[in-house]
């Protein structure tokens, strides 16, 4: 059941994703005055970079996880 619900959360942070596109200030300023096809390359590459902080933070608390669960046993 546990899995499940962690399943749940991440196939919903993917699919939301594409919806929750966001630009820092300076890069909003230089998309105004361009193109929409600059725009979406613009919030792709933002997307891209945010991505993997999130990986590293999830496959640590994963390791911490898993390393507390071994010590009990």
């Amino acid at each position: 059941m546990h899995k499940k619900s962690i399943f749940l959360i991440v196939l919903l942070l993917f699919v939301t994703s594409k919806v929750t596109f966001s630009q820092c200030a300076m890069c909003k300023a230089v998309v105004e005055n361009g193109d929409v096809s600059m725009a979406e390359g613009v919030n792709n590459g933002i997307t891209y970079l945010m991505v993997f902080p999130y990986l590293l933070i999830g496959a640590l608390f994963y390791i911490i996880y898993r390393y507390k669960k071994k010590a009990k046993n």
